[in-house]
């Protein structure tokens, strides 16, 4: 997703300097005209705005606050914008470690997944204050169509794991209703023509059911930062004293999918799991019909 959005901000014409773990990641935006850096600090050190996406918590910590990090290259007025969905307590943190040298955060996570990035389709949601946030709209609408400020820093990861808590639900659901047509024997290609068209519709229909049924189960988003994120939407909901018992279900099933060596997979990949608890194998069309 990272080189698809920083790729969509050259085509606007801005000066990019990008850093990768992985500088092979990184090779066509340098066809392109992005400068390479050795480290996120070099980044931060030839830049005026910083963006950030990067897989897990721990690395969130390490990028700003580690003894390399961002925080101790900030200059007064700089602003840095992690798109990574991390804990909303950590965003607070990055904020005010980059508030005492006079520089700006946002939090600003995303939803899309590989599509909406390609597309500059995203949904960001975007925690912080609001004369920044208005400060580089133009930059986050050459990402996105659905840019919404929801408030102070750590909102914006609060709103992700809305979003998560939400996709958690449905995509059981989708799985659950291929699981239960081609069980009925129908043909799921048509079911899926006629229940996308009513109030079933939803995103996961349109573009992850068509990839489980042709046994794709490469990732637009992995398995092993979705369960990252719906253990972030656990301990909010319990420091916050609510009972989600349907996003703690769902949890466990992608447990149980990682377990089964598929935390690399995309999220559809919960399919597997159904699957192997009714010995179902599903396919477009049936290989026999019920009664």
């Amino acid at each position: 997703m990272g080189a698809s959005m920083a790729g969509h901000l050259l085509a606007k014409g801005h000066e990019l300097t990008t850093f990768s773990r992985t500088r092979s990641k990184a090779e066509d935006l340098l066809k392109r005209g992005a400068r390479w850096a050795d480290s996120p600090a070099r980044v931060a050190d030839e830049s005026d705005v910083v963006f950030t996406m990067v897989g897990f918590p721990r690395d969130v910590s390490d990028v700003y606050l580690g003894e390399e990090g961002l925080v101790h290259r900030a200059r007064t007025g700089m602003v840095f914008v992690d798109m990574t969905t991390a804990p909303p307590s950590l965003a607070v943190t990055v904020a005010e470690a980059l508030k005492a040298r006079d520089a700006h955060f946002l939090d600003a996570p995303v939803s899309g997944g590989d599509v909406g990035a390609r597309n500059a389709s995203l949904s960001i949601m975007v925690g912080g204050e609001a004369g920044v946030v208005a400060m580089i709209r133009p930059l986050f609408e050459s990402l996105g169509r659905t840019i919404i400020h929801q408030g102070v820093a750590g909102a914006g990861q609060h709103a992700k794991l809305c979003n998560q808590i939400t996709i958690a639900g449905t995509m059981i659901g989708v799985c659950e209703s291929l699981l239960y047509g081609y069980r009925a024997g129908l043909d799921l290609e048509t079911m899926l023509q006629s229940i996308r068209g009513g109030a079933a519709a939803c995103w996961t229909l349109d573009n992850l059911a068509p990839r489980i049924l042709a046994r794709n189960f490469a990732p637009g988003f992995f398995v092993e930062h979705f369960v990252k994120d719906m253990g972030m939407a656990l301990e909010e909901s319990r420091r916050m004293e609510l009972v989600l018992p349907g996003l703690a279900l769902v949890h466990q099933l992608y447990l149980a999918v990682q377990a089964h060596g598929h935390g690399r997979s995309g999220t559809h990949a919960l399919m597997l799991a159904l699957e192997e608890l009714s010995n179902v194998r599903v396919s477009a069309k049936p290989v026999e019909s019920s009664s």
